[in-house]
Order: structure tokens, then sequence, then C-alpha cells
């Protein structure tokens, strides 16, 4: 068995995930008609990540959200080609989107010190347009931020996710008895004892509809597709939201939440997928975890109690199946196994993956190289004429 200790990776307060700015890169500089100068090119505004970043901080340190870089400098005698003006660098955290004001995908920033030009600066000056500058790009850009984590914990409101992820991490989120107890998110992290860290992100909790982005709808769905895996966590003795809701079944609840991920993207479902069925502690929840095991091993002899439209194109099939209980820590040790097994498992398999797929390319290149090259050997013999 692996033994492990945990401790906090980051505790959000004021969580921003989202931010509009305003760029604007710098005008070109005057040229010199006389001698034939050219002007400076305006400076450009990028959109740079750094690790320690965040949205929060972006915006208390700019609050008027406006980003302009400098103007090119004029050219002049002493210097008939004007210097460039100073580029405009915008940090931001890792893991952010950049889109434009129509929602045009301009880029994406996935490691430390990735850079992203959002707004060009003007040219300079010169001949071809009559010696005159151009006024740089203004863009207004939108920045969404998916959180990046190895875990990403999938469940309706009350299936126990904040009262798992505190006992797996050190992250203390707010647990109470009420359907939204997570409404941003949180994000823990498992270190073992071989000094393994694996980061565990809590969501909001979805509802009926959050493909359409009903209760925290996107907002939620939108952090899942940075995660490697998913940990799908369901209440034993089911879910229902509130007495004008219907009641849900613990099978039911896992149908419904693999549809929600499919009508918001269905990539999400091609993603590997552990299950905790949780609250095991309650009465009746040993026979009511037989009766889930019979349903997951047999889905489609119970999908007719669903509306058509309610039934998800695949089912999805969990690598793991863990029974255990937030509050009394049955399975949590088995949990964190599953995880880490999980997780090197999928790792080697897209090495290999790799590997396999770089084979191929050489082999296809060498039969490419063989075919297209006449061998030295070749003798061409002389036509004969009858």
């Amino acid at each position: 068995m692996v033994r492990c200790s945990c401790v906090l990776l980051r505790k959000y307060g004021n969580f921003i995930d989202n931010l509009i700015l305003f760029t604007r890169g710098g005008s070109g500089g005057m040229g010199y008609p006389r001698l034939g100068g050219e002007g400076g090119k305006g400076g450009d505004v990028w959109v740079v990540a750094h690790n320690k970043m965040t949205l929060k901080q972006l915006k208390d340190k700019y609050p008027q959200k406006r980003f302009v870089a400098g103007e090119g400098a004029n050219s002049r005698v002493s210097a008939l080609k004007g210097s460039k003006g100073k580029d405009c660098e915008i940090p931001v955290p890792v893991g952010i989107s950049v889109t434009d004001e129509n929602g045009k995908i301009i880029g994406e920033l996935n490691k430390e010190k990735d850079r992203l030009l959002v707004a060009e600066g003007g040219l300079g000056g010169k001949l071809l347009t009559n010696f005159l500058p151009l006024k740089g790009q203004k863009r207004v850009i939108h920045l969404d931020l998916k959180l990046m984590a190895d875990i990403g914990l999938v469940g309706f409101p009350n299936a126990g996710k904040s009262s798992l992820l505190s006992q797996i991490s050190h992250a203390k989120p707010a647990i109470a008895d009420y359907a939204f107890t997570t409404l941003k998110p949180e994000l823990g992290k498992i270190m073992y004892n071989d000094f393994k860290q694996i980061s565990v992100a809590d969501l909001p909790g979805l509802i009926e509809g959050a493909h359409m982005n009903k209760g925290m709808g996107h907002k939620f769905l939108k952090h899942i597709e940075r995660t490697r895996q998913l940990l799908f966590v369901v209440d034993i003795s089911g879910f229902q939201l509130s007495s004008q809701t219907q009641y849900r079944t613990a099978f039911e609840t896992i149908i419904l939440l693999t549809k929600e991920l499919e009508l918001y993207k269905e990539e999400l479902q091609t993603k590997p997928a552990l299950l905790a069925v949780n609250k095991m502690d309650l009465p009746d929840a040993q026979d009511k975890f037989r009766v889930l095991m019979n349903q997951l091993q047999n889905p489609k002899d119970f999908l007719h109690v669903f509306e058509k439209n309610m039934i998800p194109e695949r089912t999805i099939e969990f690598q793991h199946i863990i029974p255990i209980s937030a509050i009394t820590r049955e399975g949590i040790d088995e949990l964190k196994n599953c995880i880490r097994k999980s997780l090197d498992e999928h790792a080697n398999w897209e090495n290999d993956a790799y590997h396999k797929k770089q084979l191929l390319n050489l082999q296809i290149s060498n039969t490419v190289s063989y075919s297209e090259t006449p061998s030295k050997n070749t003798v061409t013999s002389p036509r004969m004429d009858n």
C-alpha cells in the first residue's frame, strides 16, 4: 500500500476566472519625406504567462484594464530609421485562453513564459504610406482561465466533493448542508511518500441543464477541459436538488452527469474516469451499492427509466469504482492509491502511443526516401529495336 501525506496547493479568495481588457498597439513614427527616412514601427501588446500570477492580481494592479504600447520614433536627420516603440506585456496566469470581442480564439497560454500577440503596432511612415504613420491595432480581449489539474471532481451538489477534498488533501473548502457548497474552484494536492504530487480540483456542483448554463453551468464545465482525468463523486442514496425537483438514484445521477458532459463537449467523455461512491456509512448503503454495481455492469437493462433525450450516446467506463465515506474515511486510502495507479497507467499508455507514432513516422519517411531515390546499382538497358 502506498502511504502518502497531503499538502495544500492553493486556496482562492475572491476567485476570478475571466477578465475583459482593452489593448492597443502603438502608433508608428513619422517618416522623413525629403531624405526618404522611415518612422519606427509602433510597439506591440503581448499576453505573457506566469506561474505565480492570478487574474485577481492583474485586475488589482491594473484597475483601468487598459494596455497601450509605445509609439514608434520619428525619422530624423540623425536617425533616418526611427526606432520601434516599446512593447507592452500583460502578465497572466498559466492556463489562459484569449478570445477577441467576437468570441474568436486568438490563442492559449499553457506553460510558463508562453507569449501571444494580441494587438500589433502600426507601421512607421515611409514611401508606401506617403511617409505618414499608421495607428496601432485596437482590440478588446477576453481572458478566460481554465484550471489545470490532474484530477477534476465531478458530481451534483451535496455529493460530498468538498468533504472528500478535505480528506485527501489539507485544503479547507467550505462544507455545509446546502446545495451549492462550492461556489468557486478549490485546489488541493496529494503528496506521496516518493514525492509524487497529484493536484485535485473541486469545482462547483453541476445540476441538470448545466450544459445550457443553468446553475454554475459553463463556469464549472470549462474547468473540466484542462483536467487529465475525472473523478465522479456520487451519493449512494441518490440526489434531489429541492422538493420541486425529481429525486435521482445513484445510477441515474451517473447517467445524467455523463449526459451533461456530452452535451457541453463530447471530448470530455474520452477522458479516463474513476468513480467514488460516497456516504457508505449510511444505513442500507451496502445493499444499495450492490444494486448500483449491477446497474453499472448492465447499463442497457436500466436505461428504459430515462427519457430518450437524457440518455448519453456512450456510457463512461470507469477504470476504478471505490466505495468510500468522507466522514469515516472508509476507502480513502484505496481511493488515493487508485488515483495514483490510474494516472501512472495512462502516462505509460501516452508514452507508448507517442513512441509508436514516432516509429511509424520514421518508417514512412524511410519508405518515401527509398521509393524516390534510384539505386546506384540499377543498370538501364539500351533499347533493342526489332
